[in-house]
């Protein structure tokens, strides 16, 4: 049984851990969806235009996301040794299929009318991809993004497996002792950040699904 006395002792008597912690959680789920942001959005947009190849690269990227975690962070940590680089390294792989997925979807999901009006305007590719696609697909790629954090910000509670930090650290250290106060003081932190980040993202997919209708039915 959690007393609630209890636990906000231990969060008092912790807070500087806790904090610590939050902060390296952050840092680490920022720089993997970052990196996976980067690399996913022109690879969608890339597979866009391959659709025969997209199938097989979409698979192999669906396996890769059934591969156990810790199996993951086990080969990293072979490849990089341990610390936030092969904590990252992970977290980035899982990250790129939703927001690869969603890009795809988004920019293969447009309707041809709007493409095939905007080349009659004379724009060409590049300027049909810039002006029209990726605003269009914007909702979808916001969403994947969504995803793909709230992934991350779960998974990375792995992170103190391999020496990353993070709120694992934290739920690691309770595990050990059998302080299960300390272990909820990770695990609360890290299930509040992953509902946060979802719900500012939903409200940003919101505003930019609005401006979107906005601008085609104008």
């Amino acid at each position: 049984m959690i007393g609630v006395t209890e636990f906000i002792d231990t969060v008092v008597r912790n807070q500087a851990f806790i904090l610590r912690s939050t902060g390296r959680h952050l840092l680490i789920c920022a720089a993997a969806l970052l990196a996976g942001t980067a690399v996913a959005v022109p690879a969608g947009v890339l597979l866009s235009y391959h659709k025969k190849a997209a199938g097989a690269v979409l698979t192999v990227f669906s396996v890769i996301n059934t591969v156990p975690s810790m199996v993951l962070l086990g080969a990293a940590m072979i490849l990089f040794g341990l610390g936030v680089a092969p904590s990252v390294a992970v977290l980035f792989l899982y990250s790129l299929l939703p927001i690869l997925r969603s890009t795809y979807t988004g920019i293969t999901g447009i309707d041809p009318r709007y493409i095939k009006a905007a080349s009659g305007m004379g724009m060409n590719r590049r300027q049909i991809l810039l002006g029209v696609k990726l605003p269009l697909a914007a909702p979808s790629v916001i969403s994947g993004v969504r995803l793909s954090a709230v992934y991350v910000i779960s998974w990375a509670t792995l992170a103190a497996f391999i020496g990353g930090g993070g709120l694992g650290d934290v739920i690691w250290i309770g595990l050990q002792s059998y302080n299960f106060h300390l272990v909820f003081c990770g695990a609360i932190p890290a299930t509040v950040l992953a509902l946060l980040v979802s719900w500012a993202l939903n409200r940003v997919v919101r505003a930019v699904q609005k401006h979107v209708d906005g601008g085609v039915t104008s």
